[in-house]
């Protein structure tokens, strides 16, 4: 009897250590999965534990399902970590198929690329201004709306979240490493969302190691590209890839001729100043070769298309940037096809492969 008894509570520990290094077994989406993190948090900020226990939170919940209605969407469903964190499709599928109004835009470096994450999102509240038309400019509060979005997550009623997360077991624990305490609020978990996609930085591509004083990084032609796109082109008009520390994160708005009639207003929605209509945030250009297809409503499949809208498409809209005009006028830039293939040449040295393959940015849920 007491060998039973002995083998039993051999049995229970093992059992017990198996459960506190994979969590507990979450259902998502109708598949068995378990939840794997390392027994002590990744780093993603240097200065202080808490940030990297929030963080962890923070990644357990981007890829969770059971933060949407309906359990089958998360947000990293759409932002998609081999795709720059973007999405391949033009328009996103939200809950139950629903399509989303504009394309997923790419979140990395969307951080102050500082050593701690309450400095920068908690107390500041001055951060670059965020979605296509900016109307959020701090990233913890910008954390629920996709959840809420009746399109996107479709969870209209964000209260309910906290009590719907304690029901599933594995962030009881989660919550207490990174609080102290076994409490979950909206607020920490928008927290939690923040810090994590803070940490998401993109700072070791060749691009940064020509910057940097290595220049045999870029072969000829991807310099005659990065020529082009400064000199010939003044493409850092809006993307100011020759400003120090360039992290691709940029507060400017522009209207670049995509549409004479406007069919999104943009900007103008949100601050109702009709110059402001059919303008639109400038993208990063971090891993651009990753994040096709491009604008806010992904009409462009790829670069190539991109630059052929800029070599004779541009339209003359209402409010079209000055940097795009000649004698009042679209410009017609005329990009031969030598100058195009130089200037998607410059554009690939932007590509950040550690991000996309990072660990500490992967889904941490596996199947069984």
């Amino acid at each position: 009897m007491k060998k039973y008894v002995l083998l039993f509570s051999m049995f229970l520990v093992v059992l017990f250590i198996y459960s506190c290094q994979k969590k507990a077994a979450p259902t998502v989406s109708g598949t068995t999965m378990y939840l794997d993190l390392p027994a002590t948090p990744d780093v993603y900020y240097a200065s202080i534990d808490k940030d990297n226990y929030e963080a962890t939170v923070g990644r357990v919940l981007f890829y969770d399902t059971h933060l949407s209605i309906n359990n089958a969407i998360a947000c990293g469903s759409c932002h998609k970590q081999a795709l720059g964190f973007a999405d391949n499709v033009s328009l996103s599928v939200g809950f139950e198929g629903k399509v989303t109004k504009r394309n997923t835009p790419a979140i990395q470096n969307i951080g102050n690329n500082v050593a701690d994450f309450e400095s920068q999102f908690v107390t500041n509240t001055n951060n670059s201004m965020l979605f296509w038309d900016g109307r959020e400019n701090n990233l913890v509060n910008m954390m629920l709306r996709p959840l809420s979005n009746h399109v996107e997550m479709g969870l209209e009623d964000v209260s309910v979240l906290p009590k719907k997360l304690a029901g599933l077991g594995y962030y009881t624990k989660l919550f207490a490493q990174a609080y102290g305490d076994t409490s979950i609020t909206t607020e920490r978990i928008s927290e939690c969302l923040a810090a994590f996609t803070a940490s998401i930085g993109t700072q070791q591509s060749r691009f940064d190691q020509y910057t940097q004083g290595n220049t045999t990084a870029f072969t000829a032609q991807e310099q005659a590209g990065m020529n082009l796109f400064v000199n010939k082109y003044n493409c850092t008009n809006c993307h100011h890839v020759t400003t120090g520390g360039y992290n691709g994160v940029i507060t400017d708005f522009k209207d670049i001729g995509l549409d004479q009639n406007y069919k999104d207003m943009g900007r103008g929605t949100i601050t109702g100043l009709n110059t402001d209509n059919g303008t639109f945030k400038v993208p990063s250009l971090r891993n651009v070769a990753l994040t096709a297809p491009y604008m806010h409503d992904g009409r462009f499949a790829t670069l190539s298309d991109v630059l052929d809208h800029y070599s004779h498409g541009i339209k003359p809209s209402q409010n079209l940037d000055d940097n795009l005009k000649t004698n009042k006028q679209p410009m017609q830039m005329n990009i031969s096809d030598q100058e195009k293939q130089a200037l998607i040449a410059f554009l690939n040295t932007f590509t950040d492969y550690t991000t996309t393959v990072d660990p500490k940015f992967s889904n941490p849920f596996k199947l069984k």
